[in-house]
């Protein structure tokens, strides 16, 4: 590939470029060869294909300085006016094309209060978005398991307790009813 080929070390023996690196110089080159660097100057002539795209682009600007601009005829500007007359005064087809020749032809002044209200609204409704998006709604309470809530009726029924207790009571260690 000869992109990635940096050319051979020029005779001072530390300068060496390669060819994409040339190419952002071949303005430089072609406009103003002095502004151009040494590398590029010496990769230009060593290297053919860099060589061969300067000549065209220098091939190019002779024919761009040869080309001349040709003159408008002399009533471009009279009839460029009245066409622009007409199309301003024409009524426009629908709504949007009027407000459209509106925006286009007439003055913004009487829309600054319009404009002004509605980027207001538009920070508002940006603003209050913002915030309920920032504090969100509460997050859900954690549901409690079936075990959890039982226990939690068991803590605070002391006749439950009792009852519970008298029960034991009657047992015996081996787990079954004494007989008192």
């Amino acid at each position: 590939m000869r992109d990635s080929q940096p050319t051979p070390a020029s005779e001072q023996g530390s300068i060496t470029m390669n060819c994409n690196a040339t190419k952002a110089q071949l303005a430089d080159l072609l406009l103003d060869s002095a502004a151009a660097s040494p590398a590029a100057r010496e990769h230009v002539a060593a290297c053919a294909k860099c060589g061969a795209e300067l000549r065209e682009l220098q091939a190019t600007m002779l024919a761009m300085d040869a080309w001349e601009a040709p003159e408008p005829t002399p009533y471009f500007d009279t009839r460029l006016a009245a066409r622009l007359r007409e199309e301003k005064a024409s009524p426009p087809a629908g709504l949007w094309e009027r407000m459209r020749a509106r925006l286009r032809y007439g003055s913004s002044l009487h829309l600054q209060p319009f404009a002004a209200g509605a980027l207001a609204l538009l920070l508002l409704a940006g603003g209050g978005t913002a915030v309920w998006v920032q504090r969100g709604a509460p997050p859900p309470a954690p549901r409690e398991s079936a075990t959890v809530h039982d226990l939690q009726l068991l803590d605070g029924n002391a006749q439950v307790y009792q009852q519970l207790n008298s029960l034991d009571a009657d047992l015996d260690d081996s787990g079954n009813p004494s007989t008192n």
